[in-house]
């Protein structure tokens, strides 16, 4: 077996190992956020784990992970890009939906937690939602960070150097997809849809981000705008998003992770970031690093 493929599978069956405990945590409560939260900040830190102890498995120097903090601008790509597949569908729905815009009680629930509960409206745009939108985002990339790590830092730099960009992003997506499933079908990490139908539209607008993610790792050559865009995602589209809009209709069935609208727009955008591939080849030099790494290992 090649030394890349030694190494990806080990980090394949020592991230899906390291997550049993937590997964069976939340599949005995029926709860993502067992344990007052930590049992998901557990398991979103096991493909670093994975990561870290394949590194030291193969003496592979930590360095090669990606740390280094490239030009900010693929930082604040990375933050605005939930906004570009996100916002529009959410849009559509609150429009052509009737009932399905549900900021009142949105603003009016964030604003009490403030103390401004006579002030929703300016207590969620001028507090709550400027709040999450900074300082949340901090605590949001801390946990999307032990993803990241093992995801876009160590596995898909290795499963590029195996297999290219293409296929790269699709296996890397798939993966972190199927390690998504036990939360999805066995708790409660879904919008309450059929769960046949969420895992598929779940599985796609997922995929179609790990070649968001795919791009942003080997135009920055640095992880750290995945981690920022993984941030984002999770905090706006949860937080704020799903949030603001009521189950009313099929709303549930467009918005949402699990919703076909984000299948549609992910893979816009990954369209055309596939259209600017040649440009990222001539930027980038994972492949060959990734490869020479390979070698001196085996």
């Amino acid at each position: 077996m090649r030394p890349l493929s030694r190494q990806i599978l080990t980090f394949v069956v020592l991230v899906f190992a390291f997550s049993c405990v937590p997964y069976a945590l939340m599949i005995h409560t029926g709860h993502i956020g067992a344990g007052n939260g930590m049992t998901v900040r557990l398991v979103m830190w096991c493909p670093t784990l994975a990561a870290l102890a394949t590194c030291a498995l193969f003496r592979i120097d930590l360095k090669g992970l990606g740390w280094s903090w490239r030009p900010a601008r693929y930082e604040g790509i990375a933050y605005v890009l939930p906004l570009v597949y996100a916002l529009p569908v959410y849009i559509v729905c609150w429009i052509a939906i009737p009932g399905s815009f549900g900021f009142h009680a949105f603003a009016q629930s964030m604003a009490e937690s403030y103390g401004l509960g006579k002030w929703p409206a300016a207590g969620t745009l001028c507090l709550g939602i400027p709040v999450l939108a900074t300082i949340g985002i901090a605590g949001s990339l801390a946990a999307a960070l032990g993803e990241e790590i093992g995801w876009r830092g160590f596995l898909l730099p290795r499963l590029v150097g195996r297999f290219g960009w293409f296929f790269g992003c699709l296996l890397s997506g798939t993966i972190w997809a199927v390690w998504h499933y036990p939360g999805l079908l066995f708790a409660d990490y879904n919008a309450g849809t059929n769960k046949v139908y969420a895992l598929n539209c779940f599985t796609l607008m997922v995929i179609g981000n790990a070649f968001l993610m795919g791009w942003l790792r080997l135009k920055s050559g640095s992880l750290w705008p995945c981690a920022v865009l993984h941030a984002s995602h999770n905090l706006l589209i949860q937080a704020i998003f799903d949030g603001i809009t009521a189950p009313a209709g099929r709303v549930l069935y467009i918005t949402t992770e699990f919703g076909i609208g984000m299948v549609i727009t992910t893979a816009v955008v990954a369209a055309f970031l596939w259209t600017r591939r040649d440009a990222m080849k001539r930027d980038a030099s994972l492949e060959s690093t990734v490869g020479e790494t390979a070698q001196a290992v085996g």
